[in-house]
This record gives structure tokens, sequence and C-alpha cells, in this order.
């Protein structure tokens, strides 16, 4: 869905650019076409002049908008590496809430690779409150939802950063 919002964007600002500097052009070439009809042959060198400058302010803002374009491209691929990473964090620890959830036998070979994965990320809020469980081996692992939210918060915050960085406002 973020890649078709940023191509869209991306197909929106070069319509608005395209618009823009073939508009600009057109003032230019009547601006030009008036003083030339209106004015004696000397004054010519002036309207070449002014014509340069008009040529030389469009190439620029379209390479403005080049790198603003590329700059988005390249945020929008680190977010979605980052999105992949948290939704693969996101599923291990939803497995290991779970397996603890159902009393899953600790001794398994799979319970025993999740929670060896899932424990970097789990290691700093074992502990922060107590998890309540039943007689027969059943965990509410409270610290592994604190856990989940924080990444989220996480996730979201990174995310939040990468568009503002691709979404920079520049002065007009």
């Amino acid at each position: 869905m973020e890649d078709n919002k940023l191509a869209n964007e991306e197909a929106r600002r070069a319509g608005q650019h395209s618009s823009v500097k073939s508009q600009v052009e057109g003032e230019v070439q009547a601006e030009i076409a008036e003083r030339a009809a209106q004015t004696p042959p000397p004054e010519g060198e002036r309207i070449n002049q002014v014509a340069g400058q008009f040529r030389a302010k469009a190439v620029d803002e379209v390479v403005q908008t080049e790198r603003e374009v590329e700059r988005g491209r390249g945020a929008a691929r680190v977010s979605q590496v980052v999105d992949y990473i948290f939704y693969v964090l996101y599923a291990l620890l939803g497995l290991r809430f779970l397996l603890a959830l159902l009393a899953a036998r600790s001794t398994a070979g799979f319970v025993r690779f999740i929670v060896a994965v899932t424990d970097p990320f789990y290691r700093p809020f074992r502990g922060i409150v107590a998890s309540p469980s039943t007689d027969s081996g059943h965990t509410l692992m409270l610290p592994l939802v604190i856990a989940f939210i924080v990444y989220v918060l996480l996730h979201l915050g990174i995310n939040g950063l990468l568009r503002m960085i691709a979404h920079r406002k520049t002065a007009v």
C-alpha cells in the first residue's frame, strides 16, 4: 500500500512538474516574442539573456525535483525493509506468547527454537510485571505483551522518521 502511495505521489509530482514547466516555457516564449516584436535589434541580446536565465531556472527545478523523488524512493525502500523486520519480530513474539499460553512443552525442538530466537528481544522486558499462570502450566506472559507494544511504538517511530525524510518540504 505504501508503494502505491509513493508511486501515485511521484506520478502526481511528475505531472504537476511537467504542467508547470510547459506553462513557464510558454510564458517565456510569449514574453520573448512580444519583446522581440516591440524592441529594436540591439535589445535582442537582452532578450536572449532573459531567456537563458529562465531556461537555467527551469533546469534547476527539474534537477531539484529529481533529487527529491530519488530521496523519497530510498526512504520508501528502507521503510519496506524495516517493516519486514518488524513483521517477522511480531510473528516470532506472537508465537512465543501463544506457545506459553497453550502450555507447550519446553523440551520440544520448535519451542526451544522460538524461545532462543526471541530471547534477545524479550530479555529487556522480563521481570517488569509478573506472568500469571495456572496449575496446568498455561502462562499469560504480560512482559511479552509489553515488549510487543514497545516494538510497535518503535516501529511507528522509525516509519514516521522515514516519512519525514521522504517528504521533506522545501521552501517555495
